[in-house]
């Protein structure tokens, strides 16, 4: 049967990892061309991967929850049409599984040593037919938990059973089979008993050897598991219970829980703190805002403005039915006022090539709008905003948002930004210093907007006010620059009118 692996591709630029979010298919599934079959999360966003060929999923081989390297396989896809020939290998086949499937008595004796693992004895009535190797032994005892799923279906199986030995206790006297139950079982010494024990006792804890294995690699202490095996015998079962009540609490999440940033975190043992591995959205942020923070030097300007005749601009506009399918909001009029300031001064609309050493000037704007989600922060763009009239900028803030707020924003949604705005108002916030987004010159805070007293035309009255932020490069953008640009949008929004001066 032929397969072929899938890569995890580079969906945005410079994308290194990703996190399987979601498989929507299963191993034995038959996928189409382009038929969706994996939800990752990467750059900030969750993207559906559809499947490059047709066939047969022969195996998922990442699983949910996991983080990726671009380029690492994780699924394999097979023809399925040489699928239904597979389980009959021939005598003489490589595959383990199929070797089991023909001989299950030889895989028995010879592959695992079923002293060892316990399937059975090594008596001589277990078999009439076929004696095992001695030789084999050893070497199929280390690796016992491939041969298991095989060798309970052997022929043999009624003369494999552990035999009905008289029923010990925790410290048993010696038993009729003192041979088997020496090389079947294994002594902790009362170092690994509980404290409260008498020092001076040796406490026996019986357990098979794949069953010590099992408790070395998941950290259990033998002599601490309860065991309810026969005749005091500790099982797997056991083991990997006794290993689950120790594990620390998974938090519940639930389809309406407003916590979704705690829901891959796990919570102490004693309640009081709850640890969440960084990855995805908050990993990615965090790793532009340090890189942003300490490369580009910040400096910040604010400025208080009067906005009255811009929330009268909404109101009208909520009213015109050019706008009736649009939100309109404050913020589309202070966007339109940063278009208008950048095609006043175009320098700020720069970015810093460090490698090359030289300063990038666009000549079009991709105006990034911050949107606060479930997930993170994320700050896609408007391409080419520069060129769109006001209700064309509305129904675009409109998708974007809708699409960020549904964590269904593309990476390629979020790159190439030239210049940001972040509503910093929707929560209730007058004004901050807002971090660059990484390769852009300035970003815009807009504040939430309060009626004040103001002194209008020489007499004090309630007016509408807000708060004005902006960041920039200080290696591209001079204080009188940012000063200026700041003040141009302030005009915009202190009479909308100006946007017809300098549209």
């Amino acid at each position: 049967m032929s397969t072929q692996r899938f890569p995890l591709p580079d969906v945005g630029e410079g994308l290194t990892e990703a996190e399987i979010v979601e498989w929507k298919v299963a191993v034995g599934d038959t996928v189409a061309v382009n038929q969706v079959i994996v939800e990752i999360e990467t750059a900030k966003s969750l993207v559906e991967l559809p499947s490059p060929w047709a066939g047969t999923v022969t195996a998922l081989l990442a699983e949910e929850g996991t983080t990726v390297d671009v380029g690492a396989p994780i699924l394999e896809i097979g023809d399925g049409a040489a699928g239904a020939g597979e389980p009959e290998p021939t005598g003489s086949g490589s595959a383990a599984s199929g070797a089991a499937a023909s001989e299950p008595a030889a895989t028995d004796g010879e592959s695992s040593g079923s002293v060892l693992v316990g399937y059975g004895t090594s008596d001589a009535g277990a078999s009439g037919r076929r004696r095992r190797r001695r030789g084999a032994a050893d070497a199929g005892a280390a690796a016992p938990s491939a041969a298991a799923p095989a060798v309970p279906a052997a022929p043999e199986a009624p003369a494999a059973p552990e035999p009905p030995a008289p029923a010990p206790t925790p410290q048993p006297a010696p038993a009729p089979e003192p041979e088997r139950i020496a090389r079947a079982m294994v002594s902790v010494p009362a170092a690994s008993a509980p404290e409260d024990a008498p020092s001076s006792s040796r406490v026996r804890v019986l357990a098979k050897p794949p069953v010590r294995k099992l408790a070395k690699d998941l950290g259990v202490d033998l002599a601490s598991v309860h065991p309810t095996g026969p005749g005091g015998i500790v099982t797997r079962e056991d083991v990997t219970a006794h290993a689950a009540s120790a594990e620390p609490r998974a938090l519940a999440t639930y389809p309406d829980d407003d916590q979704p940033w705690l829901a891959s975190g796990s919570v102490s043992d004693d309640g009081r703190t709850t640890r969440v591995p960084v990855k995805s959205v908050r990993k990615r942020t965090a790793e532009a805002m340090v890189a942003s923070a300490f490369t580009a030097p910040h400096v910040t300007v604010f400025h208080t403005v009067d906005v009255t005749r811009t929330m009268k601009l909404v109101e009208r506009l909520k009213g015109d039915r050019d706008f009736a399918d649009v939100r309109v909001t404050p913020l589309l009029i202070a966007a339109k006022a940063a278009l208008l300031a950048i095609k006043r001064h175009p320098e700020i609309n720069a970015a810093w090539d460090d490698a090359a050493q030289e300063i990038v000037y666009h000549h079009y704007v991709n105006l990034g709008i911050a949107a606060a989600t479930p997930r993170g922060l994320v700050v896609p763009n408007v391409k080419d905003a520069h060129r769109l009239e006001l209700l064309g900028l509305a129904e675009a803030l409109g998708e974007l948002t809708a699409t960020a707020r549904a964590g269904r924003t593309t990476p390629a949604a979020m790159s190439g930004g030239t210049f940001t705005i972040t509503n910093v108002g929707v929560f209730g916030i007058d004004t901050g210093t807002p971090i660059l987004n990484p390769g852009e010159a300035g970003i815009l805070a807009f504040g939430a907007i309060r009626q004040q007293p103001w002194v209008h035309r020489g007499k004090i009255k309630p007016r509408w006010v807000t708060q004005l932020a902006l960041s920039f490069d200080h290696r591209l953008v001079d204080g009188a620059l940012g000063s200026q640009f700041l003040a141009d949008v302030a005009k915009v929004l202190e009479d909308p009118a100006h946007g017809l001066v300098w549209g």
